[in-house]
């Protein structure tokens, strides 16, 4: 006896396949210390964020975007390096290479901690970050 496995939604004829890199971003949005890279795929927005050791959101992003502290929600992975995330609220976390990230849409100041440049992805936040 012979079985058909299920059609999935996967299995459309003609569909293609996206293959993207962050050498050729969408989007590159330029700062002293710092870079984040917009690439649009799949229906998603994914930035990658380039930063150097002395980069901080409160000094090097929030004066060309009008505000003190960053209040855009973050999902992310961090790829090397390491940063803190500061709440508002006092609460401090860092962020080290290999960890995940959930930073809630709460103003916070962010900055590179030691002497290697900090990169992450972020699956969730890019579309408004940095604007």
């Amino acid at each position: 006896m012979t079985t058909k496995e299920p059609e999935s939604e996967s299995a459309v004829p003609g569909a293609a396949v996206i293959l993207r890199r962050f050498e050729s971003p969408d989007e590159t949005r330029a700062m002293t210390k710092g870079k984040f890279e917009v690439v649009r795929i799949g229906g998603l927005t994914v930035g990658r964020a380039t930063y150097e050791p002395g980069w901080r959101w409160s000094e090097h992003v929030g004066p060309a975007v009008g505000a003190a502290l960053c209040a855009v929600g973050h999902v992310g992975l961090v790829v090397s390096g390491t940063a803190t995330a500061a709440l508002e609220d006092g609460r401090v976390y860092e962020l080290r290479a290999g960890e995940l990230f959930a930073i809630p849409a709460v103003p916070h100041d962010s900055w590179v901690v030691g002497d290697e440049p900090y990169v992450s992805l972020h699956f969730l936040g890019a579309d408004h970050y940095a604007k």
